[in-house]
């Protein structure tokens, strides 16, 4: 059995993330999720949120995810979603520009409420890489 949790975040055109962590955090519709070592096997859905990992070496990884599915068996752990973005790749400016568009929009649709979510988990994550 593995000392550590073998992690993959997969976007739908790359591997945005892979390897060893001690620590997996994610928000699904339920609340978040910590993951560690032997973690019961869960399949989750997730929401457009960020994704902290927490690397054997101590370091963190922020990414953000507009939602998809967490699937963690045998101290392996598949986040996979349809886009997903590490915190260095994200354009502060404009993920604020785009949080400021999705409040002015008025909607209170449930795709709007999303592209709320997404933008403003996008500046949380571009900012912890600050």
């Amino acid at each position: 059995m593995p000392d550590n949790l073998q992690v993959e975040l997969v976007a739908a055109d790359r591997v945005v993330w892979s390897g060893e962590a001690s620590l997996v955090l994610a928000r699904t519709t339920d609340g978040e999720v910590g993951v560690l070592r032997d973690h019961a096997p869960v399949l989750s859905v997730l929401v457009e949120s960020g994704v902290e990992v927490v690397t054997i070496d101590n370091e963190r990884v922020y990414a953000v995810v507009d939602g998809g599915f967490m699937s963690v068996a045998n101290n392996r752990v598949s986040i996979l979603a349809e886009h997903a973005e590490l915190s260095h790749e994200i354009d502060l400016t404009k993920a604020r520009n785009d949080l400021e568009q999705a409040q002015q929009a008025g909607d209170d649709s449930p795709d709007a409420e999303a592209k709320v979510r997404l933008a403003e988990a996008r500046i949380r994550a571009a900012e912890k890489a600050s």
